[in-house]
């Protein structure tokens, strides 16, 4: 196996413009910068793999393979090539996009089957229950869903960024976001893993990994959203121990968690708020600590959602994220952990998108009107053309985000427009697909319509999208 674009050990023949013809097989690519078939130039594609053809045409996946001819090797090839949703019979096609490996697909068949046979067939019990079944964590932890781009050493499994985005997209495109797993795996995990003290992350990784323990972050306050400068919960200081005094609130997992890291200011005077925020890890056993009633919402009904209480909640000053060092650190440790909450809902809000092109594209050919199906109505070819269009342009700009991250190069900006643009055409989208399925779009055994509520928090949380163009903006005009 060889990749096309090294051609130093090709023919100098092979560097030429060249006009070939296969008569069985109509055009011909060769391992050349160009080449010309049948009186056109096509450019060949970079970092494709080339080999040997062994298999019978009719056997070959023709939408990831195209027969190759190679001038060096006089031999006829395959060039094998990862198509992109939008070329694909159906955007959630499992071996599309160039992100991804085929290690990639077969993680992601796992975590489809997962979706499928442990999340699906409760889902409705647990929106009715306000929560999910404790069990459904244990399961996660055992497919190995949870943690997975979490260190090996540390406790996690130890996959790359693009496994923990696998997880988070079959969680969506199974349409049952209610399961915390990815505010647990890549929201609160990360702040353990990549800023505890050793004696932090090996008394809590391990077993957020199994699902043994549920994770949250405490951040919201009744009086301070995505302001972060506005924290009002207070740690004092007092001896080997921390007073902690305050309240949260909107705390995803709140209310089946067994850990939380929480943010409290612990410096009253300095020169801004975000000098005095300091991160705990906090069990939910301590003393002092409670929890409010189970929040009712419109959308993610059974993702347990509440309140938070310190009353004299004294923990001891290990607890401290990061130890010593971690004191009075906390806004800066959040500013580099943020991007990945951002980007985590850009790829929450991508795949709902996704999920809810498929759903309507079944519903229009199958439902009837004025004596035909309405996938036959202009009108309603034309939307679906618009809307595929739109998601594929967001596609693209999604994937190559999150190439960036996995690569560590993802700056706050481009997340934070990652995190608007996705959340906020997710709800633009919403708005269209149930306009499609009419009266049966507002009934709650259609699909379309709980995605439709699902998403709207989307543009909300990990920082409202006003919050997140002040960001861009910022970037735009810094001096």
């Amino acid at each position: 196996m060889v990749a096309a674009g090294g051609y130093s050990n090709q023919s100098s023949a092979a560097r030429r413009y060249l006009s070939l013809k296969i008569v069985d097989i109509g055009y011909l690519e060769v391992l050349s910068p160009f080449i010309k078939v049948e009186g056109v130039f096509k450019r060949i594609v970079p970092y494709v793999m080339l080999r040997k053809t062994t298999r019978p045409l009719e056997n070959r996946l023709s939408h990831q393979f195209s027969r190759t001819f190679s001038l060096a090797s006089g031999n006829l090839v395959e060039q094998y090539f990862r198509i992109e949703p939008c070329q694909s019979e159906k955007l959630t096609d499992i071996g599309t996009r160039r992100i991804f490996s085929d290690d990639h697909d077969i993680f992601r068949r796992s975590v489809r089957r997962f979706f499928n046979e442990n999340i699906i067939p409760h889902n409705d019990k647990w929106m009715k229950a306000g929560e999910v079944d404790r069990d459904c964590w244990l399961k996660a932890g055992e497919a190995g869903i949870l943690g997975v781009s979490i260190p090996a050493d540390k406790g996690g499994i130890g996959g790359d960024w693009l496994s923990s985005v696998i997880v988070e997209e079959e969680q969506f495109y199974s349409n049952c976001p209610d399961p915390g797993y990815t505010v647990h795996s890549d929201v609160m995990m990360p702040y353990i893993a990549k800023h505890g003290t050793k004696e932090q992350i090996e008394k809590y990784i391990s077993d957020l990994t199994a699902g043994r323990k549920i994770g949250a972050i405490a951040m919201t306050e009744p009086g301070a959203g995505s302001d972060l400068q506005g924290i009002r919960t207070y740690a004092k200081r007092e001896g080997d121990e921390w007073i902690i005094n305050g309240s949260k609130t909107y705390i995803s997992n709140g209310w089946l968690c067994d850990v939380v890291v929480l943010v409290a200011s612990t410096k009253t005077e300095g020169k801004s708020a975000a000098h005095g925020i300091t991160l705990f890890v906090i069990d939910s056993s301590t003393p002092g600590f409670t929890k409010g009633q189970k929040l009712k919402k419109i959308g993610l009904e059974g993702q347990d959602t509440s309140e938070l209480f310190f009353e004299d909640c004294r923990v001891p000053y290990s607890a401290v994220l990061g130890g010593e060092a971690g004191i009075n650190k906390g806004f800066y440790i959040m500013m580099q952990e943020l991007p990945q909450e951002r980007l985590l809902v850009a790829n929450m809000s991508m795949s709902t998108s996704e999920f809810m092109f498929e759903a309507t594209r079944d519903y229009v050919k199958q439902r009837k009107a004025f004596g035909r199906r309405i996938a036959d109505l202009q009108t309603i070819q034309h939307k679906l053309a618009g809307l595929k269009t739109e998601i594929a342009v967001t596609r693209a700009f999604i994937d190559r985000c999150n190439e960036l991250h996995n690569e560590r190069k993802l700056d706050n900006s481009t997340a934070s427009m990652a995190k608007y643009w996705a959340s906020d055409r997710a709800n633009a989208q919403a708005y269209d697909f149930v306009q499609m399925f009419g009266g049966n779009g507002y009934m709650c055994e259609y699909p379309i319509s709980k995605a439709y509520v699902d998403v709207r928090a989307h543009s909300i949380y990990g920082g409202t999208n006003e919050i997140m163009k002040e960001l861009i903006a910022r970037q735009i005009l810094k001096k």
